[in-house]
């Protein structure tokens, strides 16, 4: 393998190369700043594109009518400057056509050595003098409508053998005929007798005040001289009038889109305006009711369909804050109901619990059946005064007079007295707790009493529920805040039953019996105490692969949480394995695997990774969550370990049921 090149198959290789090409390309520094100054500024018009759907009808109305102006007037530009271009080359090929007639007459015409016309035909003879009278005649019929320009077979193109006619190029009007007669026009004219036209610019002589270039339609025809050589006669059209003419409709055509389009802005603004207000005035009257202002309406004009909305709305509103009044109420008598029942009840239990005792004491003078039952009496006893204790528990919290009372405590402290706690019943479970993070201080400011409550509960659910396997109390601190995760290897949870598992009164399988005489209230107790702290109380599990219950809290009272230092998803869970293992798999198979790349020991986890699996695939994770729980779970996959496996295998294959 090549230093420097990501293995192949590796996913960390891959990862490594890519963290490469993002720290030296997209990661570096100059980069980021200058995305940074990028997007800051895009940030408000962004945000207020995304909030305000006036701005963006409006914006789609003034973008969809600019393209219809647009495509309009381009449509229109072109037939008028097709009309005003036909037009014009009509005239300018009826003009021409006479003018040439005129030249070809004057130069058959008979010579005339006397008389007053001499100047008009064939003046001694001379072409070339006859060539300049000839184009001052043609130009001066024209003014300003063309100009008159003569080539002689020298000025340009080679003259035929034997041609003795015209030399040079003249023209009207200081026109350079040379540069404004397009080469391609006069190999036309030269090679052929007819009349060719194109479109070129007339360029002048320095002579003519150095006048710009203008635009022209340019007809041109050989013809012969009086001396029977050819010569190529052009007239120069100017399209000044028509360029004129064609700005004019381009300017009228702009503004009267621009005004267009403006107007329908303004239109789209008003018509939507209209609508938006209503809605607006909806969303802001029910982030109001959302707020507990159950007493606002909507103002309701006329009868359209946005008066029918406020209408129904109003309505709505008004059944939904019926409907509330009727639960609080109802709330507040459930919540004085077991308030009352609670405290009525302790005086009758006193009594009884003084005469259970009586009898429970002077068991061994009764007969055994009378003596079982004096010991059931009892039991059941504790389990009351334990119900009763959680109702009033519950009942102060659901009328928040629940009262915390945080000083500065060593989680440590609490974990050990409720290990413990839990140690009797964990010996008789054949379950060992083992306790992970306990070689520095975790400190925070809670209260004890509540912290000590939450922490029982999750122990002795998970050595009950754990199968006899061993149960793990980890705890950690980072940052601002402080966990304590306590991990069963049991039966897990079930998909679903984590949005469960925090209900009042709830239990995974009605039918099992609570070995240590739970109430059913110990886990909404422990949530609301979580609560009671700012912090969280969450869940993770897998069917047959136990589960966790993670506390976290802050480590002062009044500071918010951003995380926990305890990954929810403990790290020997299924779906962690089957993804190391396929890692694994992927490296051994490259022929580039490591020790340092290699699955995590076994020493790590409470129990021994389970053997690779070539089917082996993460498990995907279906997250559901109760608010402020954040229970998980992940489904289990159908090839796993099938029910009633020995105690043994538990460290290496998942068990069956749920909590």
């Amino acid at each position: 393998m090549q230093p420097g090149k990501p293995r192949g198959g590796s996913r960390r290789g891959a990862l490594r190369g890519g963290r490469l090409l993002k720290d030296r390309v997209a990661g570096s520094p100059a980069l980021r700043l200058c995305v940074r100054l990028v997007r800051r500024p895009l940030l408000p018009a962004v945000r207020l594109w995304r909030r305000n759907i006036q701005l963006r009808v409006v914006a789609a109305t003034l973008l969809l009518s600019l393209t219809v102006v647009l495509a309009l007037g381009f449509v229109v530009i072109a037939q008028v400057s097709k009309g005003l271009l036909d037009a014009k080359e009509e005239a300018a090929q009826s003009q021409a056509a006479g003018g040439f007639a005129v030249a070809q007459e004057k130069a058959n015409a008979p010579f005339a050595a006397d008389g007053a016309d001499v100047t008009d035909n064939k003046v001694g003879r001379d072409a070339s003098t006859w060539m300049n009278s000839l184009v001052k005649q043609l130009a001066s019929g024209g003014q300003t409508a063309f100009e008159v320009a003569a080539l002689g077979a020298g000025a340009g193109e080679p003259a035929a053998p034997g041609a003795q006619g015209v030399k040079g190029a003249r023209a009207s009007g200081n026109v350079d005929p040379t540069a404004s007669v397009p080469v391609s026009l006069r190999r036309a004219v030269n090679h052929s007798t007819g009349t060719f036209k194109t479109f070129s610019e007339i360029r002048y002589t320095a002579g003519s005040g150095d006048k710009a270039p203008a635009p022209a339609l340019v007809i041109g025809k050989r013809l012969t001289d009086i001396n029977g050589d050819p010569y190529y006669l052009y007239y120069l059209f100017p399209l000044t009038q028509e360029e004129e003419s064609l700005n004019l409709i381009k300017a009228t055509i702009a503004t009267a889109g621009l005004f267009v389009v403006v107007l329908l802005g303004a239109i789209a603004w008003l018509v939507v305006r209209q609508v938006v207000t209503p809605v607006r005035m909806a969303a802001g009257i029910a982030e109001r009711l959302s707020a507990g202002r159950l007493q606002e309406r909507m103002k309701v004009t006329g009868e359209d369909d946005i008066a029918r909305l406020g209408e129904a709305f109003n309505k709505m509103a008004q059944n939904l804050q019926l409907k509330i009044q009727q639960l609080e109420e109802l709330s507040r008598m459930q919540r004085r109901f077991v308030s009352d029942v609670s405290h009525e009840l302790r005086t009758p239990l006193t009594t009884v619990r003084m005469a259970a005792d009586v009898i429970h004491d002077a068991r061994v003078d009764f007969d055994p059946v009378t003596a079982r039952s004096a010991e059931l009496l009892a039991g059941q006893l504790d389990r009351f005064e334990s119900l009763l204790a959680d109702l009033l528990e519950i009942s102060r919290f659901d009328a928040g007079a629940a009262a915390l009372e945080a000083e500065p405590i060593d989680l440590r402290d609490v974990v050990r007295r409720v290990i413990d706690g839990a140690e009797p019943l964990a010996e008789h479970k054949g379950t060992r707790i083992r306790v992970l993070g306990d070689t520095q201080p975790v400190i925070a400011e809670a209260d004890s009493r509540r912290v000590e409550r939450v922490l029982r509960n999750l122990v002795v659910n998970a050595v009950e529920h754990g199968e006899g396997r061993d149960v793990v109390v980890r705890l950690a601190s980072a940052g601002g805040a402080v966990a304590v995760a306590v991990r069963d290897y049991g039966v897990g949870l079930k998909p679903g039953e984590a949005t469960r598992v925090f209900n009042r009164f709830w239990r995974a399988d009605p039918a099992r019996a609570r070995t240590t005489g739970g109430t059913g209230l110990g886990l909404s107790i422990a949530v609301e105490d979580a609560r009671l702290h700012g912090g969280w109380l969450q869940a993770w599990g897998e069917p047959g692969g136990g589960s966790q219950f993670r506390l976290t809290l802050p480590r002062t009272a009044d500071e918010p949480l951003r995380g926990s230092p305890i990954p929810l998803e403990p790290e020997d869970s299924r779906s962690n394995r089957a993804r190391a293992a396929a890692e694994a798999a992927a490296r051994a198979g490259s022929g580039n695997g490591a020790a340092g790349d290699g699955p995590r020991p076994a020493g790590r986890s409470p129990i021994p990774p389970r053997p690779a699996v070539a089917t082996a695939m993460p498990v995907p994770a279906d997250p559901t969550a109760l608010p402020g729980s954040g229970a998980r779970v992940v489904a289990r996959p159908a090839d796993q370990a099938a029910p009633g496996q020995a105690p043994d295998q538990a460290a290496q294959e998942d068990g069956p049921g749920g909590r």
